[in-house]
């Protein structure tokens, strides 16, 4: 299936807008949260990704990062 690449031209802005919410989501959940119980990190993270609305994020991404956020809380996750 080939793609034109007019669409991804068009789709890349959207998408790295998409990544810089989350982005934010998550540095400040870390700012906030680092190294508190995972249940309590992966709510906050949760809040911030609807806060900045980006909801749509795989839910295994979101638990990737509140793990890290919770167990790895020195390491920067971008």
């Amino acid at each position: 299936m080939a793609i034109d690449p007019s669409e991804y031209d068009n789709t890349m802005p959207i998408v790295a807008a998409h990544l810089a919410k989350v982005e934010r989501a998550v540095s400040r959940t870390r700012t906030s949260h680092a190294g508190q119980p995972y249940t309590i990190v992966r709510q906050a993270l949760l809040e911030a990704l609807q806060h900045e609305d980006a909801q749509r994020v795989v839910p295994q991404v979101v638990d990737e990062f509140a793990r890290r956020i919770s167990e790895e809380p020195d390491q920067l996750p971008f």
